[in-house]
């Protein structure tokens, strides 16, 4: 067995335990749905050092002259909650949406729902196809069925799994709404693919990568996909951003899709592609201003790499 590898046991627990918790959760009511995210979130947050340093050290350089430390540190706790809730209340969902009156329900609870996905729809039959890009806001987890409601075609890649098992079982609801979900690695051909073939891409845009742009988000470099930008630049393309953030009420979302980043004809590409991605990043950093407490906050969006090169040469 190779270092660093689960065994097959291991592997058959996390299974078995995540099965569990998917059975409860679909039978729980949604104020204990709640109550295990907390629990699970405040756990998260005093037992792991490294991803309460990362969420706090993240929140303080973003928000450093408009909350003060006690501010900061709830607002890091919030997020770690919301961290295991995004999980849980997609379980949730996908086990409601195979009700025949869920649909509805939310649209009385979202009132401009409706216009969103027509927006969503409007944007993706003008342009033959967009390349819809969000952040790790709300419930990023319910893209895939957000766009099955508009009837939008879309490809979207996701990171594997570490268990396979558990890999397996994710991607049967992910792909329960009928889009295509590819893995992420290698993904470029396939996306190409689906932009000539006149579908949409989905693409969470905001971790950092070793092959990406130094970009300023909330205020310091931090390397940025380059991938939307490529593929607007070359198949002219808008990119769209877009998440799906949570109200006050259960089951009240707050659906947002920006207007459309153009890419223009350009002489040096390593200028458009810039751009077109710092564009793209201002606009996920509003949406991300208005609800903080539902980003992801624990990933080390501003790591450095060592021997990083410029991407453009």
């Amino acid at each position: 067995m190779k270092k660093g590898k689960k065994s097959r046991q291991l592997e058959i627990l996390e299974y078995a335990v995540a099965y569990s918790l998917i059975l409860i959760v679909r039978s729980a009511p949604l104020a204990v749905i709640k109550v295990i995210s907390r629990f699970l979130g405040d756990l998260l947050y005093f037992l792991s050092k490294k991803r309460r340093s990362i969420t706090i050290e993240n929140l303080r350089h973003a928000f450093r002259d408009e909350i003060n430390e006690k501010g900061l540190r709830a607002l890091a706790r919030k997020s770690c909650r919301t961290f295991f809730y995004n999980f849980l209340d997609t379980i949730k969902l996908n086990y409601l949406f195979t009700r025949p009156n869920m649909a509805g329900m939310l649209r009385e609870k979202t009132r401009n729902i409706d216009e969103v996905f027509k927006k969503a729809r409007r944007l993706h039959d003008e342009s033959g196809g967009c390349i819809f890009v969000s952040p790790h806001l709300g419930n990023w987890e319910m893209l895939p069925r957000i766009f099955s409601s508009a009837g939008v075609p879309i490809v979207m890649p996701v990171r594997p799994l570490d268990n396979k098992y558990l890999d397996k079982l994710i991607f049967a609801g992910r792909t329960s709404t009928g889009q295509i979900i590819i893995p992420k690695n290698n993904a470029l051909p396939t996306l190409r693919k689906a932009l000539r073939e006149g579908n949409s891409v989905v693409l969470l845009a905001d971790q950092s990568t070793m092959k990406g742009l130094m970009i300023d988000f909330f205020g310091r470099p931090a390397t940025t996909t380059p991938v939307p930008a490529l593929l607007a630049a070359k198949y002219k393309r808008p990119i769209v951003v877009m998440a799906c953030c949570r109200g006050k009420a259960d089951f009240q979302y707050n659906p947002f899709v920006s207007d459309p980043i153009m890419p223009d004809e350009y002489t040096d590409m390593k200028v458009e592609i810039t751009r077109l991605t710092e564009e793209m990043t201002r606009n996920m950093e509003s949406i991300i201003r208005k609800y903080p407490e539902q980003y992801l906050w624990m990933h080390n969006r501003w790591k450095k790499y060592k021997g990083k090169k410029a991407l453009f040469s």
